[in-house]
């Protein structure tokens, strides 16, 4: 269903801002508390807040566990997929997290790729026909003095040839 309704709204708005309303639209990632804050327009650079709030805070008022790994979960998935295209298949593959610090004030994400990392990720794709990428991230502090969350992300990236034809021998 996302996917369709990205591929009608692109002819009308541009890629950046449909991955930066969707998400914050979407009642799944609405419920994370997360909210993107900027998208850029190569997709390359996501920024996600996680603002303090009476829906997210635990027992002892900070922000509770799940919102933070949860904000973070679809992020670099739906990235890779409307960057990459259509020859490759994205799926999150797994992910990590380390609890520093709580959070009791707004916790900030960047989700950045650079355009070295995309040539190389599908240059590796090409030779290997799947990969496991690992990305690792932080949630911070506004000013980024203060790192409250560690995330590792496992992203797995395949050939969409070579991911059908596997499919079909399984």
């Amino acid at each position: 269903m996302y996917a369709a309704l990205n591929k009608f709204l692109s002819k009308f708005f541009k890629k950046s801002t449909i991955f930066k309303y969707g998400f914050n639209l979407s009642p799944m990632y609405k419920r994370s508390t997360g909210k993107i804050i900027y998208v850029s327009d190569d997709l390359l650079n996501v920024k996600v807040k996680i603002p303090v709030s009476y829906k997210n805070k635990n027992y002892v008022g900070s922000i509770f566990g799940g919102s933070l790994f949860s904000a973070t979960d679809p992020i670099y998935m739906i990235q890779l997929i409307n960057i990459l295209g259509n020859d490759y298949v994205v799926w999150d593959k797994s992910s990590s997290i380390k609890f520093i610090k709580p959070v009791y004030e707004d916790g900030f994400i960047d989700f950045i790729f650079s355009t070295d990392e995309i040539e190389e990720i599908k240059k590796r794709v090409e030779v290997e026909k799947k990969i496991d990428l690992i990305k690792e991230l932080e949630i911070v502090s506004k000013d980024k003095s203060t790192v409250f969350t560690k995330i590792d992300k496992t992203i797995y990236i395949a050939d969409k040839t070579y991911y059908k034809n596997r499919r079909k021998n399984t």
